[in-house]
C-alpha cells in the first residue's frame, strides 16, 4: 500500500548547504527510497525554486513568504506569521494524507480546525525561545537584538502549539527530554537529524590544518568565527580554514591580520566536501546548546579528528567519539596535539560500530514512514 506524506518545509531544502534545510533534504531522499510519495510545500524567500526536488517529491509547491514591518505586528512570532499561507492550506485539504510540519516557523496551520482528525507530524529543530534568547545574546545591533527578544517571548508563548501534533520528532534527546517535560502524555520521539551519511565515509591519513564551518550570516556563527580568530587560530601557526556561507564584513576584518587564517566565502559542495574529508582536525565549538548541530554529524562521518567543546556536545551522546576542550587553552592543545597525530582505520571502524545505525538516515526514515497510516 502506498503512503503519502505532505512535508510543509520553511524554506527551500536545495542545495542543502546548511544546517536547517540539510535536515530536510536528506530527509526527502531517505523517504523516497522507502517509496513514500511527497508533497513538498516550501516557503520561498531567499532561493530559488529548485527543478532538483522534482527527483523524488510527486508534487512540489511554493509559496512566497510574507516579509516586512506588517508581518511583524502581530503576538504570533514573526518566523510563523510570515508563513501564512492560504494556498498551502487549500492544498492541504484536498486530501486527507498525514502532515509534517518541519520546524516550529512552519506551524501556522498546525492548529487549524480544518485539519482536525488528520494525522500531524511536527519536526522539532530547536527549542525556539531559548535559541532566539541566545541569539539576543550574542547580537551587538540594538534594534536586530530587540527584535530576537521579542521573538523568543513569542515563541514561548507559541510553545503550546506543538499539542496539536500526534507526534512531535525531535532532533536531540536532549531537546526531547525537555519536550517530555513541557507535555507530559504526549508522542515525543528522539529522530536525529537526516544527512548525506549512510556509512561513514572519513579517510585515514594526516593533513596539516585546521577547519571550522558553518553558515557564517547566522549570529551564533559569527560569534564563534570571531571568538576562534581572536583565541585559537591566532594562536596557532598552522592554517586555519573558516569556510561557510556569506562571511560578514567583521569575520575578513578579524582574520586579515593573520596570514595562516583563510576565509573561504561560499565554497561549492565539491570543495566542501574536499576540506570536510581533508581537514586534520575539526573545531566544533557552540555557544548554545540548542538542537543537534548538523556540522557535529558530518564531520564525524566524513571528517578526521574533532576537537568539539561541551555544548556543542550537549544531549548528542557523541562525546566519546570527539577531543573534548572548553577553554581556548585546551582547544589550542588539542589541536596542536591532534596535527601530529595521523586519524587511522582503527578510529574509522570505531565511528562506523558507534554511529550505526543509530544515526543512519536510513534507519530514521523507516521509523517516520511506519508511523504514516
Amino acid at each position: 500500500m502506498e503512503k503519502h506524506l505532505h512535508i510543509v518545509a520553511l524554506n527551500i531544502p536545495y542545495p542543502p548547504n546548511y544546517g536547517g534545510v540539510i535536515d530536510i533534504y536528506y530527509q526527502l531522499t531517505s523517504l523516497h527510497r522507502l517509496g513514500v510519495k511527497i508533497i513538498l510545500h516550501c516557503f520561498a524567500y531567499d532561493r530559488p525554486p529548485a527543478t532538483q526536488l522534482e527527483a523524488f517529491c510527486q508534487e512540489v509547491h511554493y509559496y512566497k513568504r510574507r516579509t516586512g514591518l506588517p508581518a511583524n505586528i502581530t503576538l504570533l512570532p514573526y518566523n510563523v506569521y510570515s508563513r501564512k499561507a492560504p494556498g498551502l492550506m487549500e492544498r492541504l485539504l484536498q486530501d486527507n494524507h498525514p502532515i509534517l510540519f518541519e520546524g516550529l516557523h512552519s506551524c501556522y496551520y498546525l492548529t487549524d480546525k480544518r485539519l482536525a482528525g488528520r494525522q500531524k507530524l511536527f519536526r522539532e529543530a530547536n527549542i525556539e525561545h531559548h535559541y532566539y534568547r541566545l541569539l539576543a545574546a550574542s547580537c551587538r545591533e540594538p534594534l536586530t537584538r530587540l527584535f530576537l527578544l521579542v521573538e523568543a517571548w513569542r515563541f514561548k508563548r507559541y510553545e503550546p502549539a506543538i499539542a496539536s501534533a500526534n507526534a512531535t520528532l525531535a532532533i536531540s534527546q536532549a531537546d526531547a527530554d525537555y519536550l517530555r517535560q513541557r507535555f507530559p502524555g504526549r508522542r515525543i520521539e528522539f529522530v536525529p537529524a537526516f544527512h548525506a551519511g549512510n556509512q561513514v565515509t572519513s579517510t585515514a591519513g594526516r593533513s596539516d590544518f585546521i577547519l571550522y564551518h558553518g553558515k557564517l550570516s547566522v549570529f551564533e556563527n559569527e560569534h564563534v568565527a570571531l571568538f576562534l580568530i581572536r583565541h585559537v587560530f591566532g594562536k596557532l601557526d598552522c592554517p586555519c580554514i573558516i569556510a561557510g556561507m556569506n562571511p560578514s564584513e567583521r569575520i575578513r576584518t578579524a582574520a586579515a591580520p593573520y596570514p595562516h587564517i583563510r576565509i573561504e566565502a561560499n565554497p561549492t559542495d565539491q570543495r566542501m566536501s574536499y576540506l570536510t574529508s581533508r581537514a586534520q582536525v575539526h573545531l566544533l565549538i557552540t555557544f548554545q546548546n540548542t538542537g543537534l548541530k548538523l556540522k557535529l554529524l558530518n564531520s564525524l562521518f566524513a571528517g578526521r579528528h574533532i576537537v568539539a567543546n561541551p555544548l556543542m556536545l550537549s544531549g548528542s551522546g557523541l562525546a566519546p567519539l570527539c577531543h573534548v576542550a572548553d577553554t581556548p587553552q585546551e582547544m589550542i592543545a588539542a589541536c596542536r596535539r591532534l596535527l601530529s597525530e595521523p586519524f587511522t582505520a582503527e578510529e574509522i571502524a570505531r565511528r562506523q560500530s558507534f554511529l550505526l545505525p543509530a544515526y543512519s538516515p536510513s534507519l530514521q526514515a523507516e521509523r517516520l514512514r511506519q508511523m504514516l497510516p
